[in-house]
């Protein structure tokens, strides 16, 4: 699951926006993009956070000698001795920092809705986010299957490939 970091503004825009919507939370229109930039920062530090544990996981293999096809299950092993979530579970884990972040921040005035609700609104917003990354994604690893992932060959002609697609809307 990956989140690119242009997206992540949108991304915070439209769950903060869904929660107004259903009256879940109430912000004063003036803390509106102060909310926005709190979900942003759970958005960014999941980013951070899955960008450590590769390069951790990749200095590993390096370490250890190990075949480059290990690095995700070293990843995966790092991710859950942190209690992160990669992939479905960190879709879980971005729906928990959301709702604790909105339940802590000084921006939103009040939280109606219990965490179930919140994390209602919230998730199919991130499923429809991440199925869209997902797809491009997908596209990205068929046109560069020549290359091993996690070396940083592929990591170059990866983020190469995505932006051509992107600039072609995917075509």
């Amino acid at each position: 699951m990956r989140i690119y970091r242009e997206r992540i503004p949108a991304i915070a825009r439209t769950i903060v926006k869904a929660l107004l919507d259903e009256e879940l939370i109430e912000v004063l229109p003036d803390d509106r993009p102060e909310v926005e930039l709190d979900v942003e920062s759970v958005l960014k530090e999941y980013r951070r956070m899955d960008y450590e544990l590769t390069e951790n996981a990749r200095d590993l293999v390096e370490q250890r000698g190990l075949d480059y096809s290990q690095t995700f299950k070293l990843k995966s092993r790092l991710a859950a001795e942190r209690k992160f979530g990669l992939g479905d579970e960190g879709l879980e884990w971005i729906c928990n920092q959301i709702v604790e972040i909105l339940l802590q921040s000084r921006n939103v005035d009040e939280v109606y809705g219990e965490d179930h609700e919140l994390r209602r609104v919230v998730t199919p917003i991130l499923k429809k986010e991440f199925a869209v990354e997902d797809n491009l994604d997908r596209e990205v690893k068929r046109r560069i299957k020549n290359l091993t992932e996690g070396t940083s060959d592929y990591e170059i002609e990866y983020q190469k490939t995505l932006e051509a697609l992107r600039n072609r809307g995917g075509k």
